[in-house]
């Protein structure tokens, strides 16, 4: 076995193909960050699937996009469940999971935000947390990692495909000029957060890109069936933002002088999946789009001249 250092507190062990009495049986290549005195391994693959929580990504939303890697660990597994509410399949994938991975279960937000069932089952035996997408791009997947390693609990990710690295991707625009990315909510009764707003005006000043994750439930706790927001949402919401900003700023931005609807925008929706649109044009034009279940918007800074000509591509009636 050779020894690899990443960093003063992190080491790397790549183990060849070989037999092991390891827990986690027969191992291949498999690479193992270990941080902390006592903390629970941390892979990013494992031959074996012995007893610990492994993060599954499902890819974007066709199950043909997963990895041979993701359904041999998620078939393994003793438990499968499928996080239900950062991201969710389209019914016809849903339906054929089983056929995919083996039986599952639907968890909600409060059952992986509160995991203590979960992390239970994880000490004794291997535990899939199935996750459309990527399944470290939400916090609170982040958070299952702190926790098994408090808990001394084996954790494991399978990387998947994003529909925000997709839609980068599928836009035309180049990736190093995007800025920081921005979830769109829903207005909760009186409150209207103008931050979002204020982010995607902070990267068009600084020439940048923005991806607008458009929010999936109305009422925030993450309980209930997803009910996307749609083109015609998004737009109304933003121009309640920004008449919001307005009115708390005294002033409107000279950076934000065109009105709302006037704004360029690529429209992205069902990435991943048998209907997947993208469809460019100004936002009042975007708002009368419809169908489509999951979307997201890419608010554009200026143009280069390819970027331009890849925006008039996508154009419905150039």
């Amino acid at each position: 076995m050779t020894l690899y250092p990443i960093a003063s507190h992190c080491s790397a062990f790549i183990c060849p193909r070989a037999a092991s009495t390891s827990p986690f049986g027969t191992l291949r290549c498999r690479i193992t960050f270990m941080t902390g005195s006592g903390a629970g391994r941390f892979t990013m693959t494992d031959e074996g699937t012995g007893a610990g929580l492994w993060l599954i990504g499902l890819g974007p939303g066709d199950l043909g996009m997963m990895s041979a890697d993701a359904i041999e660990r998620a078939r393994g597994c003793e438990y499968r469940f499928l996080e239900g509410y950062t991201a969710t399949l389209p019914e016809e994938e849903e339906s054929r999971l089983e056929s995919v991975v083996g039986r599952w279960e639907r968890v909600m937000r409060p059952m992986v935000e509160n995991p203590e069932k979960i992390l239970a089952r994880a000490k004794e035996t291997s535990v899939a947390l199935l996750v459309v997408g990527d399944p470290m791009q939400a916090t609170t997947h982040i958070d299952l990692e702190s926790r098994c390693s408090e808990q001394g609990i084996n954790f494991s990710i399978i990387p998947g495909i994003s529909a925000t690295s997709l839609a980068i991707s599928v836009s035309g625009m180049q990736s190093y000029r995007f800025g920081r990315q921005v979830t769109l909510p829903f207005a909760y009764g009186e409150y209207l957060p103008t931050s979002p707003l204020e982010l995607i005006d902070s990267n068009f000043v600084n020439n940048l890109h923005t991806l607008v994750l458009l929010d999936l439930d109305p009422t925030g706790m993450g309980v209930e069936s997803p009910q996307p927001m749609s083109p015609s949402q998004a737009v109304d919401i933003l121009q309640k933002m920004f008449e919001k900003m307005v009115r708390n700023e005294g002033f409107v931005r000279e950076s934000m002088s065109d009105p709302i609807g006037s704004w360029d925008g690529i429209l992205l929706s069902d990435l991943g999946t048998r209907e997947q649109r993208v469809v460019s044009g100004k936002l009042e034009e975007l708002s009368t789009v419809t169908g489509g279940r999951i979307h997201c918007l890419i608010l554009p800074a200026l143009f280069t001249g390819m970027e331009r000509e890849a925006y008039e591509r996508r154009r419905p009636h150039r």
